[in-house]
């Protein structure tokens, strides 16, 4: 078995490489002069079961051409497989049209990384789960909410504990988290105006004198949470906290949610911001424990989804 980082997020993929006991192959991911990508693979993975840790974020066209780079590189030089570990998969929220003669990015992306010679893909909490379908190779999606559930339990007061979904589209993750602490859910009723804008319309749920855990995928502008929070303390909520999958942080985030009424933001490291961050309240939980484990079991030809149930983090030796 063998690992291989791309740029995006070199940090994470340290942590996965030291969760796993497998050291990242020594290779020159970088840009030629006039800002074409440029791989150079150091390391002898003729026959090897490879392993390609790439976020898709900002910059998110860089960091998926950086990519597809990497798999043609790694396939002419006759890797027995090639799975791309992509923690967060860009335009997957352009998974249908919108409108007409709109795109579908998410599917384009996906022809990309198969024609490219992706044998595989690993990801974690697609927005869209229809996007598995838009592969005609096997897909295993990850969900961080062993990670994120292992966080609540440690720094939330379960008592009187709500967890809130900010749209209805997410009203079945809100309704998972609830069941491991035996509690209910609420619902953000909201309309979007205009992309990247929303309004909340009503609360649906008991909130008062309760604490909120709203969970999402995503947190982009912050303007859903920061909304959602609102509503919700207007409804009677004694405190809320956020936690999100990704943490794509637009600029507008920060001020957004340094003058709201979340507590905290909490999101998972699979997205690493090239530019500073301003948020006061927001704190990072790793998936990488999780992520490292996957790629064992996927390199073992284990299941992948009993990690999904899996409380227990001592990390297994590979085979």
């Amino acid at each position: 078995m063998k690992l291989i980082s791309g740029n995006s997020n070199l940090e994470l993929s340290k942590r996965i490489s030291q969760f796993a006991g497998v050291p990242l192959v020594k290779a020159n991911i970088g840009r030629f002069a006039d800002g074409e990508v440029r791989a150079e693979i150091h390391e002898n993975i003729r026959g090897k079961d490879v392993f390609v840790i790439q976020s898709t974020g900002t910059p998110v066209n860089d960091n998926v051409m950086e990519l597809l780079v990497m798999i043609d590189a790694l396939k002419r030089a006759s890797a027995s497989r090639i799975t791309a570990v992509i923690p967060y998969y860009g335009y997957a929220r352009q998974d249908r049209k919108t409108m007409s003669r709109a795109p579908i990015s998410a599917k384009l992306v996906a022809n990309l990384l198969t024609t490219a010679g992706t044998n595989r893909i690993l990801t974690l909490d697609l927005h869209a789960g229809q996007i598995q379908g838009f592969f005609d190779i096997p897909v295993d999606t990850l969900i961080a909410k062993p990670i994120l559930i292992a966080d609540i339990k440690d720094k939330v007061n379960g008592e009187d504990l709500v967890f809130v979904s900010p749209d209805a589209g997410g009203t079945e993750r809100a309704r998972s988290y609830a069941k491991e602490f035996d509690t209910e859910i609420a619902v953000i009723d909201k309309r979007r105006p205009e992309p990247g804008a929303s309004q909340v319309m009503n609360v649906v749920g008991d909130v008062d004198g309760r604490e909120c855990v709203i969970v999402d995928d995503i947190c982009d502008s912050g303007g859903t949470l920061v909304n959602a929070a609102k509503a919700l303390l207007e409804n009677g909520a004694t405190k809320v906290k956020a936690y999100c999958t990704h943490g794509v942080l637009t600029p507008s985030a920060d001020d957004k949610i340094n003058g709201s009424a979340l507590s905290e933001v909490v999101v998972t490291d699979s997205i690493r911001l090239a530019r500073r961050l301003e948020i006061e309240n927001l704190r990072y939980v790793s998936v990488a424990p999780l992520i490292a484990r996957a790629i064992v079991n996927v390199h073992n030809e284990e299941s992948v989804s009993n990690l999904l149930f899996e409380d227990n983090w001592e990390f297994p030796v590979w085979k």
